[in-house]
């Protein structure tokens, strides 16, 4: 058995080659179907329009395809309204006279040819559904000023959901705010009420975005009432008396009004977005915030919604899990709630799905399907469509489960191979091919390509290719005297050559050769190294007068194989439509300039390789009529003249230019160094602006070139006109090259680098580097070498980390550098070869554990000491009822130590650990694994806490145990008080129970008497945290009786005849006030799901009839229901279509709706004013709605 265990992992080292990346097949060559589009596997139709299922698939020879349905095959010529696109497997079927229903189910599309056969997913059919709002009668809500109010929606669920959002009459959004906002449900949630909620057009509306449909539900009339306002208009009939003597809503601490009790909990999918809420009320309106209480929030993908109510995570991953808080809270106290959430995961791809593997005959190749999930998926493995555990046999392929390995595969054995990994909350298909071919190679670049690449810049060629075996790809350039596998070339694993700095001397002709067994193939391609785009002359800072002109200039050099495009932009925008803007090839004039002109103008080069751009800015002065003090750049310096010429310095002396009325601050003397960086100018030295001379510090080996620039506050000036050439001649070099390190890339060598020394310290031709070395405290004598100019040095044949002292001399042609400092660096490093020894354990407490070890030896650690790695696991829970742990962690201690911490642990568990030492290239051996044991710890909380069969005086509490006993449970104490009707708590009585009870009847309980529960479980280590519940016990019948029976007391008759009194007179005055009124006409608003039986109208001009004294049932003035308190509403109660006559209102993006409401004619809506407690209705409603967000 181990002698196989070594085989097979020899062969997957084996076949890693085949793992690096997938082989596109060309097409005109055999191979199996691959599915290259389908339908989503959650499709949703729309109902009035044709279902197209699509399965789109490639091959060789082309695919042939089918369907199935419900798991059943699925026969399209029995099907007269479905078709099937040629040459595809795509699905069109013509719902014109058939219910889209009808087409509901489950499909999954096979494309099959003589190689293989691959699957669709399974593609779930529904039928998208936007059903009525239920018929419904709100009645007006009264609420008193202060109190909280939850206004429901509820809509009627649809497929997919609907979006709800709440407007009034005019289709504008209700306003929202911290007191009052809509929760993730759709209900409108007021922390405290307003007088100015008062309002009869809280309408909720669902729009069902899959059919553009939007429903409403019937307005909700709110009365705010304010009792002091109440008091003080019937004082003035009644001698001031103060009727309503209760008083107003007092300023209370805030109470979550969702979600409800101290805590609950939220399970989400990886991916997905989380949404949490917390909607409090109180007075005055609470604040809300939200806390990680295991860590903290992710800043990148944490937002908060609904004035911090809700907290959104999107794109959850697992270390999201865990409890949030959220806290609200005014000035008279806080409130927290807890969330715990969970964070599951359907299966996803940890390194993508399997590849398609391209084998010659008795080559060998791996198909992996390596996925991840919570819970972890399972994976099965299918051949060709059916189960692989049902498929023929064959010897050459090995299933080990994630993998499917192929040994000395044969010709025929093509297949398509399905790889299904699946978990409750979800699954994923692949196919994979695995095509068997003998195969000349073929370069699939096309030939004589030309890549152009701006110089300095990286470079890339293609050469795509394929072949059966994989060709190998080799480079040439313009002649095949050598193959291209040095510096400065790269070569990818995927054939393409990589020219890391590209230089003119790169550009030409290179071929590109691919071999395998079966023969040879050459392409042809072409570089082109362009010179980069630079800007010579930059625009300038101006200041110009109102009125005047203004020019910017902007001088390019650039290759001229390539096309330049000139783009000015102002202050990173586009340029002013305007004619006064004239734009030339190197140019930007102004005329007739104003204020707005003032800003930031860019010039921009652009080619179809690079770009350049440089920027400067325009001020904007008023104009004066007395001429103005003209401020500019100063002139250019002239007369440059070298003086006191010396081996390594110069006297350079000058004339100053004009200072166009701003003092020179400084002058800048800049070089150009001719024999080593012609055309490139390089700042040398500053002097202050009231100086004239400087002596120039130079040196050796330098062709020197001087000019120099003036500065003032407005700017530079231009440069003046270069000094005569004045050559310094060279020695030898006065400095070393310095950053000289040493360390190993492999574990037998030993790499030299340093910085090396620019053209101008190598002061002289023939740069070298003299690169010493020794073996520290063992050799005496310095070993050493001569290298040309560059930065490294590789030693190999060294022994593994040993100590090296390091020296690197410049040299060139007239002499060496001074004597170089000395270094230090090592060799290169591998694994150690030990583990740590005595390796022991100390367990200090339930959670935590002190590990101790003898360090090990340097010799064995064969690198520089890293640290040590403890890896533990939890092998199982002591107690019998706890599940399986096998989940490993790492506790890395930097630094040579021989002790640690194991923190976290889980009490009453069994571990296992064990210690490994690394350095720099990595870990060593583990040592011998060892268990240990944690003690008891207290218990978790109980899991549940529920009240049954509440009695009188009796009531039973029913508990689950704690999910983490972290122990044996020797019992439960429960303990409960009553709560009177301030929140005021009574005295606590204890009950002690047993372990193995899950129940306990409490008796002798007062009647009608909230009560407080709390109940933890014990282990001998103490009681672990309580679960708290709340009941009340039933009212004693006698004492209801006797508490209606104060409807006999004397003083509440007389209350009540007094009521009845005082509405009588109220009758009285307004139907006295009415008299006095004569007629008047009522047009109230004519509503379009109103019967026309509801008001008489007329005939002439469609506006309702005048109601009079001696009419019967006539109602109040302002009165909008007829006498028998029923509204007739027809069948289309639900809808918003035909709510119009015509026109063209429409929602804008907000919710807020654009446009006149018009009916029949213009006197109308004068008339109908805005008293409706119904939604008003739009021209063309649903035409308009449909455009909602």
């Amino acid at each position: 058995m181990m002698e196989r265990r070594r085989t097979d992992a020899a062969l997957l080292v084996l076949l890693l080659g085949h793992l690096i990346s997938a082989l596109e097949v060309p097409l005109d060559l055999p191979q199996p179907p691959t599915i290259t589009h389908q339908s989503p596997k959650d499709y949703i139709i729309d109902p009035r329009e044709n279902i197209i299922i699509h399965c789109e698939a490639k091959g060789k020879p082309h695919p042939s395809f089918s369907w199935t349905r419900n798991g059943t095959h699925f026969d399209i010529d029995q099907e007269p309204k479905v078709t099937m696109r040629p040459r595809s497997g795509t699905l069109v079927v013509d719902i014109s006279g058939e219910k889209a229903e009808h087409y509901e189910g489950v499909y999954q599309c096979t494309a099959r040819n003589e190689h293989g056969t691959a699957v669709s997913n399974n593609i779930v059919i529904r039928q998208s559904r936007s059903p009525l709002w239920s018929k419904e009668r709100n009645e007006p809500i009264v609420v008193q000023e202060g109190v909280s109010l939850v206004l429901q929606c509820r809509p009627p669920a649809g497929l997919p959901p609907p979006i709800i959002f709440w407007m009034d009459n005019n289709f504008q959004r209700l306003p929202q705010s911290n007191r009052v906002s809509q929760a993730l449900n759709g209900d409108l949630y007021f922390s405290n009420v307003l007088k100015e909620d008062s309002r009869n057009d809280y309408i909720c509306y669902a729009r069902f975005p899959h059919t553009q449909t939007i429903q409403q539900k019937q307005p909700i009339t709110v009365r705010v009432l304010n009792l002091d306002a109440i008091n003080e208009t019937m004082a003035a009939f009644y001698n001031d008396t103060d009727l309503f003597s209760e008083a107003p809503v007092d300023e209370r601490k805030p109470s979550f009004l969702i979600p409800s009790g101290p805590s609950s909990s939220k399970m989400v999918l990886r991916g997905q977005v989380l949404e949490m809420e917390c909607i409090a009320e109180g007075l005055p309106t609470p604040d809300i915030s939200w806390t990680k209480v295991s860590g903290e929030l992710p800043a990148k993908r944490t937002s908060f919604l609904h004035y911090h109510k809700t907290l959104r995570i999107v794109n959850v991953s697992e270390s999201d899990s865990g409890d949030y808080r959220c806290t609200a809270g005014n000035r008279l106290g806080s409130v927290h709630h807890t969330i715990r959430v969970a964070v599951k995961a359907a299966p996803y791809w940890i390194s993508g799905p399997p590849k398609n593997l391209v084998l010659a005959p008795r080559e060998t190749g791996l198909l992996i399907c390596r996925a991840s999930g919570t819970p972890k998926p399972t994976i099965t493995w299918a051949m060709n469509g059916i189960p692989i555990e049902n498929s023929p046999k064959d010897l050459s392929r090995k299933v080990e489960d994630d993998t499917v390995m192929f040994t000395d595969v044969q010709s025929g054995s093509s297949a398509v191979y399905q790889c299904n990994v699946s978990n409750e909350y979800g699954y994923l298909l692949s196919n994979a091919f695995v095509n068997v071919l003998s195969e000349p190679p073929r370069v699939l670049t096309p030939a004589n390509k030309v890549y152009q690449v701006i110089r300095n810049h990286q470079a890339l060629i293609d050469c795509s290719s394929f072949g059966s075996p994989i060709p190998k790809i080799t480079w040439f350039k313009d002649s095949r005297s050598s193959t291209l596998d040095g510096d400065p070339y790269i070569l990818h694993d995927n054939g393409t050559l990589e020219v890391h700095v590209a230089q003119a001397r790169n550009s030409g002709k290179y071929i590109c050769v691919a071999r395998n067994t079966l023969g040879i193939y050459e392409n042809h391609v072409y570089l082109e190294v362009k010179e980069p785009t630079r800007i010579l002359k930059q625009p300038e800072y101006k200041v110009v007068q109102r009125g005047r002109s203004v020019e910017f200039e902007c001088k390019v050099k650039h290759d001229p194989s390539l096309i330049p495009t000139m783009t000015w932009l102002k202050d990173n925008g586009e340029l002013p439509d305007d004619e006064r803007f004239i734009v030339d090839s190197d140019s930007l004039t102004i005329a007739d300039v104003v204020e707005s002109d003032e800003g930031v103008y860019t010039c921009i080069m652009n080619t179809t390789l690079d770009h350049d751009s440089a920027s400067a800015e325009l001020t904007v002065v008023e104009a004066t009529p007395t001429p103005a003090v003209a401020y500019d750049r100063p002139d250019a310096p002239t007369d440059l003249e070298l003086t006191d010429q010396r081996e390594k310095s110069v006297q350079l002396t000058w004339t100053p230019g004009d200072e166009h009325n701003s003092p020179i601050q400084k002058f800048l003397i800049q070089y150009e160094d001719s024999l080593h960086h012609r055309g490139h100018w390089h700042n040398l030295t500053e002097v202050p602006g009231t100086k004239t001379t400087a002596r120039l510090k130079l040196s050796p080996y330098v062709h020197y070139t001087f000019r120099v620039l003036a500065l003032n506050a407005v700017g530079l000036s231009h440069p003046s006109f270069p000094s005569r050439m004045y050559k310094t001649n060279p020695s030898g070099p006065d400095e070393n090259p310095t950053g000289v390190e040493g360390f190993g890339t492999e574990h037998d060598n030993l790499v030299i680098t340093w910085k090396p020394l620019s053209g101008l310290q190598s002061n002289g031709p023939g740069l070298q580097y003299k690169v010493m070395w020794r073996q520290k405290e063992v050799e005496k004598d310095w070993t050493s070498v001569t290298v040309a100019n560059v930065s490294k040095f590789v030693v190999s044949g060294t022994p593994t980390f040993v100590p090296y002292e390091l020296r690197v001399q410049a040299v060139n042609e007239y002499g060496v550098g001074p004597e170089p400092a000395i270094a230090h660096g090592h060799s290169g490093e591998d694994l150690p070869v030990a583990a740590p020894d005595n390796v022991q354990v100390l367990v200090l407490n339930s959670s935590l554990a002190e590990v101790h070890w003898d360090p090990v030896p340097p010799k064995a650690i064969r690198g520089r000491l890293k640290g040590y790695k403890v890896y533990y696991w939890r092998e199982r829970s002591l107690h019998k009822h706890n599940p399986h742990h096998v989940e490993k962690q790492i506790l890395t201690f930097s630094g040579n130590h021989s002790h640690g911490m194991l923190p976290g642990l889980h009490p009453f568990s069994l571990y296992s650990f064990n210690i490994r030492v690394y350095n720099g290239k990595g870990e060593g051996p583990a040592s011998p694994s060892q268990q240990f044991e944690t003690p008891e710890g207290v218990p978790g909380i109980p899991s549940s806490l529920t009240v049954t069969n509440p009695n009188l005086d009796s009531l039973t509490l029913e508990w689950a145990p704690p999910h983490d006993r972290n122990g044996r449970l020797t019992g439960y104490t429960l303990k409960y008080q009553p709560v009177n009707n301030s929140n005021e708590l009574g005295p606590v009585k204890e009950v002690a129970l047993p372990a193995n009870e899950t129940s306990v009847t409490l008796l002798n309980l007062k009647y009608s008497t909230r009560y407080k529960f709390y109940l933890n479980a014990k282990t001998v280590r103490g009681a672990g945290p309580a679960i708290s519940q709340e009941a009340v016990t039933i009212m004693d019948e006698a004492v209801a009786s006797r508490q209606v029976d104060i409807a006999t007391q004397g003083w509440f008759i007389g209350l009540m005849c007094a009521i009845a009194l005082l509405i009588l007179i109220l009758l009285i005055i307004c139907f006295i006030q009415r008299n006095k009124g004569g007629k008047y006409p009522v047009k109230e608003k004519e509503d379009a799901h109103t019967d026309p039986e509801f008001q008489p109208m007329k005939d002439d001009d469609c506006t309702f009839g005048e109601y009079s004294d001696n009419e019967d049932h006539k109602p109040l003035k302002g009165s909008r229901t007829p006498s028998n308190g029923t509204v007739k509403r027809d069948d289309s109660d639900d809808s918003l279509v035909d709510y119009g006559e015509g026109g063209d209102g429409q929602f804008n993006e907000d919710g807020s709706f654009i446009g006149q409401y018009s009916g029949k004619s213009a006197s109308r809506e004068t008339a109908e004013g805005h008293e409706s407690s119904e939604a008003p209705s739009p021209i063309n409603a649903m035409n308009s709605l449909n455009s909602f967000v």
